[in-house]
């Protein structure tokens, strides 16, 4: 039987422990050995080795590897036959796959670096408990299962129990349940149903909670791993992290690019052999350079700088969403987070602040601005009943809903006219009695001497209250018509009332008492509210605008889950409220046809999270989940993007995550979105720049075998054309800036391949175009060179012609690349530079490279004939453009 169900003799008895002395030290080492230690199972941190080999087991990486094995390969049976070994290329390749495995490892301690800094492990609070039959202290470690425990006001629980006592009691479960307000509870309440949910266990109280106000004893019923906290932080060490979307894509990329330049070595390699055959026989060392050759076009096609990009790109976004207070621990994520379709959200201090507020009152008007405060008697009422207390860096001191109430007095005009804070207020006048609150009572009074006049204030529920006072039905009809609106807004309603007394007498007699409640003054009330952060309004419109579906998962009642909703517009006819109860039953089919309609899960439960997280990423979503509460650390871990809150997340959210928001702002969730999808526009940008120059590179070297053409380039020009394709000038491409229209735009889909039909298109159209200039100028010369001049003359121009692309490629869309022409500078430096070089092997480095200087008329033409490949893309978009007006 569950420990909530248990009768309490029945539970002290099989826990093997007395109410009234505790556990004796006996007991105690037995239950430590039967039930474990009060202590959580830490999952080990990866050590570098891990952390390397995880960082080379990239899909992209491992294609590296091969390339260049099979290059060294290549290049040893070539020195070993005497032929031409061009090392250079393998080192090139080994330096690649170094550099982008180190870029990984380091930026990703640097972030584990400042997670370690941002997560400080809490002490080991001191407890105290009935041990031997002496109330003692005890560390939160030293606790077993039996142990019998003190609480009050402002102690963090240290385990799971039971209550025996309680008196006033309540707890702030947020970071359990969701439940913004603190939970009731109560020692002799009685629960039957075995699915009663944690939020309604009133007769329990949970590990890394607070109580708010009143005390108890209760009973330890689990410790460690076995607490509902535990068994949260062993179900992360389970969750098996999936690939990214990004990591998916990739490795189909390179499947491709593997197939396809197998087949085009295949076809090479075959055409090689028969134009031997033909052409005078079989030779064993021709068919070994035929081989040779077809396994370098494998090679070729291999975009080696791809990892580093990837691993550069992803670096300067970590650094540039920690400029936006946007901690990457997973560098991946940096990119992942810009594919997010659907964001799971909790409620309670992601979209809200977690802070309860007067947000409206009532004084004989109705306020939405709480400032307007003026009413002496709200004013005593607020300052006088109560046992709340805020520090000096604001933080709440006892009740939530006391401590908001201080907050509405200390923040309105009458408190600046005044010039009076609420402990000045306590200070002027003396409080004679006071009855505190009780869930039975619904109320709490206080008697204070005011100005010479003894007067006694009540607060409570508005039905209590108004039972109390001598109020016309017309106008508590008016009252209530603004409580109606504030309920309708999951507002919380306490109502104020006085009565002046004409002496001191014993009101804890009961007719004393009675007669001290009744015809009483109404003063007003106050609706209370844990508010949306001020930026999330604009934030979630934003995500909307992006395409990103919001689902709002949280451990609020449904009246207070739908309020939220319906103030952030994200319910309607087709976006539908549940409860985690309604739909805890269905079949993983019917729930999957059930979550397009869904926007909000009240009462939500750490499976359900989970649940509902695996099924979303099922349908082919890219799920992120914000949360902040041990409830939500599970659905964290097991997400895309995991994004917990730096401010108010506990600890376990934190480690669970990938990003941790460090200004717990739901709208820098927005900016991550808008940086990763640039990252993954460049990246596009880059592989549409490289695997046109393979196409044009294969197609030209393809084709001149086949015409029975010399090599168009020597072993040092290809090594100049592999700079510009994989150095600095296509790396450029990857510091491309964030487009305004970004989050215009639909979402990436998991299931879609990186290189886009419309890529396909522009890579094979460009390819060709530059393959057929080349190849004409080769055999036609149509820009009426000599033969000596031909190779120099082939060389620039096929350099030129990648150069002058780099600018087409900055633009995916049908958009003209003069549009944004000057936002890259660093590429726009980077390419001159390129093109100065360029100039200078021509006409100073011939002898090293193979090369003749050209004249400016020579150069003219190939600077014309090269920017061709600009024109025709910009006159082509120009008329699809035209097409779609």
């Amino acid at each position: 039987m569950k420990e909530f169900m248990e009768n309490q003799e029945d539970l002290i008895c099989r826990l093997n422990t007395n109410s009234s002395v505790g556990l004796t030290t006996q007991q105690a080492a037995q239950n430590q050995a039967k039930y474990g230690s009060n202590t959580l199972t830490r999952e080990k941190p990866e050590s570098l080795v891990k952390r390397i080999l995880g960082a080379a087991s990239e899909p992209m990486i491992l294609m590296l590897v091969m390339a260049g094995v099979i290059a060294l390969i290549v290049n040893i049976i070539r020195a070993s036959t005497g032929g031409e070994a061009d090392f250079l290329e393998c080192v090139g390749i080994f330096a690649a796959i170094s550099l982008s495995v180190i870029i990984t490892v380091v930026m990703e301690g640097k972030s584990a670096k400042a997670f370690e800094a941002l997560s400080k492990i809490s002490e080991d609070t001191m407890i105290k408990v009935l041990r031997n039959g002496d109330t003692v202290m005890l560390g939160q470690k030293e606790l077993v299962v039996g142990d019998i425990l003190l609480l009050s006001t402002g102690d963090k629980i240290p385990a799971d129990g039971r209550l025996l006592e309680s008196m006033g009691l309540a707890a702030d479960e947020s970071a359990l349940t969701g439940e913004s307000v603190p939970a009731k509870k109560d020692a002799v309440s009685i629960i039957t149903d075995e699915k009663t949910p944690l939020a309604e266990r009133y007769n329990m109280l949970y590990s890394g909670n607070y109580i708010t106000s009143g005390y108890c004893k209760m009973v330890v019923t689990a410790v460690g791993d076995s607490t509902e906290f535990g068994k949260i932080a062993a179900e992360l060490t389970k969750t098996v992290r999936a690939s990214t979307p990004l990591q998916e894509k990739l490795a189909r990329l390179g499947k491709t690019i593997t197939i396809l330049g197998v087949i085009a070595a295949t076809i090479v390699f075959i055409t090689e052999i028969i134009s031997f055959a033909i052409s005078g026989g079989l030779v064993f060392e021709e068919v070994l350079e035929a081989f040779v050759t077809s396994i370098v076009l494998i090679v070729a096609a291999v975009p080696e700088g791809l990892p580093t990009i990837v691993a550069v790109s992803l670096s300067i976004n970590i650094i540039k969403l920690s400029s936006q207070n946007a901690l990457v621990k997973k560098m991946i994520a940096s990119e992942t987070v810009g594919c997010i379709n659907v964001i799971c959200s909790d409620k309670t201090g992601t979209l809200t602040e977690n802070k309860m507020t007067v947000s409206a009152f009532y004084d004989s008007k109705w306020h939405e601005k709480p400032s307007e405060l003026s009413s002496n008697w709200i004013v005593h009422n607020v300052c006088l009943n109560t046992t709340a207390d805020i520090s000096q860096n604001g933080t709440f001191i006892g009740n939530p809903t006391e401590c908001a109430m201080l907050n509405f007095y200390e923040s309105s005009d009458i408190r600046k006219k005044s010039g009076k804070s609420y402990k000045d207020e306590r200070s002027d006048h003396d409080v004679l009695h006071a009855f505190p609150f009780s869930s039975e009572l619904k109320h709490m009074t206080t008697i204070s001497k005011v100005d010479g006049k003894i007067i006694s204030y009540v607060k409570g529920s508005p039905e209590c209250v108004f039972s109390m006072c001598d109020i016309s039905d017309s106008k508590r009809s008016v009252i209530e018509q603004y409580i109606t609106k504030a309920q309708k807004k999951a507002m919380r309603v306490i109502a104020f009332a006085h009565k002046e007394l004409n002496g001191m007498r014993d009101y804890e007699d009961q007719r004393n008492h009675v007669e001290m409640e009744t015809n009483m003054v109404f003063d007003g009330f106050v609706a209370i509210s844990d508010p949306l952060r001020a930026d999330v309004y604009e934030a979630v419109k934003n995500c909307r605008l992006a395409g990103i579906d919001l689902k709002i998962l949280t451990g609020d009642n449904i009246v207070t889950a739908t309020a939220i909703a319906n103030e952030l517009n994200v319910l309607s006819k087709d976006h539908i409220a549940v409860e985690a109860k309604d739909i805890a039953d269905f079949s993983d089919d019917e729930l999957l046809k059930m979550l397009p309609k869904i926007s909000v899960i009240a009462r939500s439960t750490p499976t359900i999270k989970m649940r509902v997280v695996k099924l979303l990423k099922t349908q082919g979503n890219v799920v992120a989940v914000t949360g902040d509460g041990i409830n939500d650390a599970p659905a964290l871990k097991n997400a895309d993007v995991g994004i917990a809150m730096g401010i108010s997340g506990t600890e376990v959210s934190k480690e669970a995550s990938d990003i941790v928001l460090l200004d717990d702002s739901f709208s820098t969730i927005v900016k991550a979105i808008a940086w990763g999808r640039g990252i993954y526009e460049n990246f596009k940008r880059f592989i549409q720049f490289q695997l046109t120059v393979n196409v044009s590179s294969v197609i030209v070297v393809f084709t001149s075998i086949i015409l029975g053409l010399k090599a168009p380039f020597t072993a040092l020009q290809l090594l100049w054309i592999n700079i510009i394709m994989d150095g600095p000038p296509a790396l450029t491409l990857g510091l491309e800036p964030i487009y305004d229209d970004l989050m215009s735009r639909p979402p990436t889909k998991r299931s879609d391949n990186i290189v886009s039909k419309t890529m396909l298109i522009r890579i094979g159209l460009t390819g060709a175009y530059i393959s057929i200039i080349f190849l004409c100028q080769y055999t036609f010369n149509f820009l009426g060179v000599t033969t000596e001049q031909m190779p120099t003359v082939l060389f620039t121009l096929f350099a030129l012609f990648q150069l002058f692309n780099s600018f087409n490629c900055r633009e995916l869309h049908s958009v003209s690349i003069f549009n944004h022409l000057l936002k890259n500078k660093i590429m726009l430096l980077v390419i001159t530079i390129t093109f100065i070089l360029q100039i200078l092997i021509i006409q100073f480095a011939g002898a090293f490279f193979g090369t003749i200087p050209l004249d400016l008329i020579m150069w003219l033409k190939i600077f014309g004939v090269s920017f061709s490949v600009i024109l025709i893309s910009e006159f082509v978009k120009l008329m699809w453009r035209r097409i779609k007006e």
